[in-house]
């Protein structure tokens, strides 16, 4: 009776949370696609914004003719020769908005065909994610455990929280001797948390196939991991941008004009 309790309360409440854990594994898996999708459609936006700006400077010297030509237009009735450059304004914007819609249903198509692909892909690899149950015994077992562990003694070597603190204390104590050293570093950041984000996979692969624990923690584990990759992503912008917003400061670095010595001429 208390193995069969037991199991029934599990069972109900694995039923509540499968419906969490997958949405959250699904938005992991779709995560990438969505976000180059946003980014298409903005540039499908700011292209459709700058068609439009373009047509009305086009409708513009249009309309300032259209001040003689609707007047006589009304006189002589002929609607041709009304508003030239609003009705030129309407044709070159409808026809951006045409090709934006039709640029946004491409991408949004692309994305519907993405999405699927991952779903089909972690669907066919069911190894790499996490189990839908804990493997559990065909009865509960009691065990009497007799061992004891005094407080703060540290078993297993890993503490994750002192390599974070020692992460957190060089960073508080970081001097560097030049721009080109935090550039240096900001290019290898994507790598520094890929790693940090592997050690929540690693967490995520062991509780789920080897610690004795619950499937919600190697969600959570998962969960993490997802959250650093995405991190991770915002990393590989960031080497970039420096070089954009720094251009000048760097070539005087890295392509000095007569050598490092005469590029300090400019002493600023």
């Amino acid at each position: 009776m208390r193995d069969a309790a037991v199991a029934r309360h599990r069972a109900r409440r694995d039923a509540q949370t499968d419906g969490t854990v997958a949405a959250r594994r699904s938005g992991l898996r779709r995560a990438p696609a969505r976000r180059a999708a946003r980014q298409a459609l903005r540039r499908s936006a700011a292209r459709f914004h700058g068609r439009r700006m373009l047509a009305a400077l086009l409708a513009l010297p249009v309309g300032l003719l259209g001040l003689i030509t609707t007047p006589l237009g009304r006189r002589l009735g002929w609607p041709w020769l009304m508003h030239p450059g609003r009705r030129l304004f309407r044709r070159l914007a409808g026809v951006a908005a045409e090709q934006r819609a039709a640029r946004d249903e491409a991408i949004r198509e692309q994305l519907a065909e993405q999405e699927a692909a991952a779903d089909e892909e972690a669907a066919e690899d069911g190894t790499g994610g996490i189990a839908d149950n804990v493997e559990r015994p065909a009865a509960t077992v009691p065990v009497n455990s007799t061992s004891e562990v005094s407080e703060g003694e540290n078993v297993s070597g890993f503490r994750f929280e002192e390599a974070a603190a020692e992460m957190e204390q060089a960073a508080n104590s970081y001097d560097p001797e030049d721009c080109m050293e935090i550039l240096a570093m900001v290019e290898g950041l994507p790598a520094a948390l890929a790693s940090v984000a592997n050690v929540m996979r690693i967490l995520a692969e062991r509780s789920d196939s080897e610690f004795p624990l619950e499937k919600e923690v190697a969600a959570g584990f998962n969960d993490i991991f997802g959250a650093l990759m995405s991190a991770v992503a915002v990393a590989e912008d960031m080497g970039p941008l420096f070089r954009q917003v720094h251009a000048q400061d760097i070539a005087r670095h890295e392509d000095p004009r007569n050598g490092h010595e005469a590029e300090k001429g400019w002493n600023v």
